[in-house]
């Protein structure tokens, strides 16, 4: 990994939670290349920068974007449900189901940059379906995770033992591994 002076360097494993929010970081990052990319489209042939940069950004979403979903769904979560009221779970339960249907986006998002990237221009129709699939992601994850670091992590810090975040540390590398 390399090392910029002066930047904040990412968590580790005996920081779960940050590790969460540091993959929000590279989200946004990926996702951002994604929209901007689809923007400019207009029919043209994507230049080899925008090709590597889409595949790059494609590729995150298919490994670390599920990594991170099941950190939340399998390690956080869960921990959260065993700690918290009935009442206090409905952010959990709407956040899943934001995981699905940014799961549903993604999939249509990578159909149409592989179909651009083979044909070399996508027609006025795939086009726009390109365009809306990443503003409606982009959309999705400004508020998933604005709830997520403004609410949900921040009530896992304050209510989750030190057993309970070093168990998640070490799902969360057991997933890298």
């Amino acid at each position: 990994m390399a090392i910029q002076i002066g930047a904040k360097p990412d968590s580790g494993f005996d920081d779960p939670i940050g590790m969460l929010k540091d993959c929000h970081r590279r989200i946004e990052r990926f996702l951002q290349i994604l929209c901007v990319v689809a923007d400019s489209e207009l029919g043209r042939t994507l230049t080899d920068e925008e090709t590597s940069a889409v595949q790059a950004a494609l590729q995150y979403f298919r490994t670390g974007g599920q990594r991170h979903t099941a950190d939340e769904e399998k390690s956080l979560f869960p921990r959260l449900r065993a700690v918290l009221s009935p009442g206090s779970l409905d952010e959990i339960d709407k956040l899943e189901d934001e995981h699905r249907s940014a799961n549903n986006l993604h999939q249509t998002v990578e159909t149409l940059y592989l179909a651009w990237m083979a044909a070399g221009a996508l027609n006025p129709e795939d086009s726009g379906r390109l365009e809306s699939a990443t503003k409606r992601l982009k959309q999705l994850y400004l508020a998933h995770i604005e709830v997520e670091e403004g609410i949900v992590f921040p009530r896992a810090a304050a209510m989750l033992d030190s057993q309970a975040i070093a168990a998640m540390g070490a799902e969360l590398r057991a997933r890298r591994q």
